[in-house]
């Protein structure tokens, strides 16, 4: 009888196990046009960042500016971001996500459309440029960032939410493989008409998300602010050792990321000759690379911690290594494939960063939490082609020496501070 009993058990077990997958891939399929939706909003943010990269050049001869002016215009738009990302997580704490994004969006909309009015218009358009960019980032505040959270919230399941995630952070990437290459071919027409472009993208994630998003019902009052402080300063003080190693470790990728990206962007026109589509083409190697494996490690990760941390630590040696041999030639090839391969290592990391906040933080914080996580990105994302173009007057073995030390300590970051723990 205990026999037949046990074999009753594991049946139900496996019963309940197969109802769980299940329930899981409905989850999913059944907000596959949600999940749609919000991946359009990392893949527009960055086709609007990203996308002007491979310009630079361009803007550098037309508007009469150095090397170090053309940086700005991506950095600008960070940094404004950096300043408004905690307010709008705050934001979207209380007031819900959905009516922090769309407004955003509207806004990043209409900084582009100032930007492509005073390049097309006006003799001396770079200061209007700036503006419109700094707009952008007003918006650009209130929409990625604000995605991470809505994902927690649209989802029970912490494999969903890892899924999900690696989703996300792949449309992202994937934004960033299109960007050189949509914008070459679109400056290839008009110089200027990458900034035109992304009002048009902008109201497509509008209308996806006006639509096609549900987000879940609040039954519960938002938090009064004291109790709300309260419990983040709680959550730093217990928690703050990993989620600042986080905060760091998600700063230096993207420092380096577009540090690389500038500097490629420059010495493929300046030094290779390449230009136009074959450079946007060129540029996407390393990026089809890092969306490929956010692909793959958001699927692999699930909900298992342990894993998570050592392919963090794994993809960021990776691309220290793949750096530092850069240090050996610099023959064309040869330097497409090892940054290809700091692709791979920098794709393996970024979900599992952006799973290990999502998991290890209460959903009332979850929208203020990641709005600092994503600050420090963006922070990443300003500091890397300004300094690139500030080394690159000195020595470009230089750029390389600083790039790999910075992922050696990323590295040793991610080593010795995000301990979970072997229950997780």
């Amino acid at each position: 009888m205990e026999h037949i009993e046990q074999i009753g058990n594991l049946h139900k077990t496996g019963k309940n196990k197969n109802s769980k997958e299940k329930s899981r891939s409905n989850n999913i399929s059944s907000q596959k046009w949600a999940v749609l939706s919000l991946s359009s909003i990392p893949l527009v943010m960055t086709l609007g960042n990203s996308m002007l990269i491979p310009v630079l050049p361009i803007m550098e001869r037309k508007l009469s500016i150095s090397s170090f002016q053309s940086s700005l215009i991506i950095t600008v738009y960070s940094i404004v971001a950096i300043l408004l990302i905690p307010i709008a997580g705050y934001l979207s704490d209380h007031v819900g996500r959905k009516k922090i994004i769309i407004p955003s969006l509207i806004i990043a909309g209409i900084g582009g459309l100032i930007s492509g009015w005073a390049a097309w218009k006006l003799d001396q358009a770079y200061w209007l440029i700036l503006i419109g960019r700094a707009l952008q980032g007003v918006g650009a505040a209130g929409a990625f960032p604000i995605v991470l959270p809505l994902v927690g919230d649209m989802f029970k399941n912490e494999n969903d939410i890892s899924i999900c995630l690696g989703l996300i952070e792949t449309s992202n990437t994937f934004g960033k493989v299109l960007s050189p290459i949509f914008g070459a071919l679109l400056a290839g027409v008009i110089w200027f008409l990458p900034f035109f472009s992304f009002p048009i993208f902008c109201a497509l994630s509008v209308i996806m998300m006006l639509l096609l998003v549900k987000t879940p019902k609040r039954t519960q009052k938002p938090i009064p602010y004291k109790d709300f402080l309260h419990g983040v300063k709680n959550t730093f003080t217990n928690e703050g050792r990993w989620l600042y190693a986080i905060f760091v470790i998600g700063g230096i990728l993207m420092l380096v990321l577009f540090g690389i990206l500038f500097y490629l962007s420059e010495i493929f026109e300046k030094e290779f000759g390449i230009n136009a589509l074959k450079k946007g083409i060129f540029l996407a190697i390393p990026l089809v690379a890092l969306s490929l494996s956010s692909f793959i490690s958001g699927k692999l990760i699930k909900k298992n911690k342990i894993l998570m941390k050592w392919l963090t630590f794994s993809g960021i040696l990776i691309a220290a290594l793949s750096i530092a041999a850069l240090w050996f030639s610099m023959k064309l090839w040869y330097m497409l494939s090892m940054f290809l391969i700091v692709g791979i290592g920098i794709g393996i990391g970024l979900p599992c960063l952006d799973t290990l906040i999502m998991d290890g933080i209460e959903k009332s914080e979850r929208g203020t939490i990641t709005s600092f996580y994503s600050s420090m990105r963006f922070i990443g994302v300003a500091s890397g082609p300004p300094l690139i173009a500030l080394i690159m007057k000195i020595s470009n073995n230089w750029i390389f020496i600083i790039m790999s030390g910075l992922c050696f300590i990323a590295a040793l970051v991610a080593l010795f501070a995000i301990k979970p723990k072997h229950g997780d």
